[in-house]
């Protein structure tokens, strides 16, 4: 059998994942700018994990969110997903170090009772539960516009406190509209405009952050 040469060691290809990422920002845009390190981490994680350099231009940042996501993150709040599929990319176990709390309701039995009554999606009631739980929140999204509706929705009705949202669902019945909405609301957002998107986005750009961590090395 043949002997292939190829990178086994996994921290090495994420190594030079990132600087092939980089070689290739320079080559498309020799003048392009990162914001913050921050928001460097977070543009490049989202293409490392779609291989998709429209993320330099597309995600949208608002009301300071990345601090706000920190804060919430540093409060020991909650991190709501819309899929069980975001929920399991994100590292966990960095939020148990700082005591923040994680949560997907769409398959709770509750959730899926106040969805049938009502006629609406999961997503829809996941975000009426989770509205009630205290404390400082930030809901992260990759698949339903619903969701982000319903968030715009029940804000503007003071009936949902929150601190940020992460909102990247993905396709193509009211996933463009309701990000575009999002980026212009009052809430602090991270946002992918346009119809691109994803569970894997969500998760890689919450991971982003908590590697970035105000005091982390």
């Amino acid at each position: 059998m043949k002997k292939r040469e190829y990178q086994q060691n996994p921290h090495l290809i994420e190594t030079e994942s990132f600087i092939i990422i980089q070689s290739i920002i320079d080559e498309l845009e020799p003048n392009y700018t990162f914001e913050t390190n921050v928001h460097e981490a977070i543009i490049k994680r989202a293409i490392h994990t779609t291989a998709d350099f429209d993320y330099m231009h597309s995600l949208s940042f608002t009301h300071d969110v990345i601090s706000k996501i920190q804060n919430v993150i540093l409060k020991g709040g909650t991190i709501f997903t819309d899929t069980n599929m975001a929920l399991s990319g994100i590292n966990k176990k960095k939020l148990t170090e700082y005591n923040c709390d994680y949560f997907c309701y769409v398959g709770d039995e509750k959730v899926a009772a106040i969805a049938k009554e009502k006629g609406i999606t999961r997503s829809m009631a996941a975000i009426e539960v989770a509205a009630q739980v205290e404390g400082p929140k930030c809901f992260v999204l990759g698949n339903a516009p619903t969701a982000v509706y319903k968030i715009l929705e029940m804000y503007e009705d003071n009936q949902l406190e929150l601190d940020a949202v992460v909102g990247v669902p993905v396709g193509f019945v009211g996933a463009e509209e309701s990000k575009e909405e999002l980026a212009k609301s009052n809430i602090p957002a991270i946002a992918a405009l346009g119809r691109k998107g994803g569970s894997n986005l969500a998760a890689a750009i919450i991971n982003a952050i908590l590697y970035n961590m105000p005091g982390r090395e």
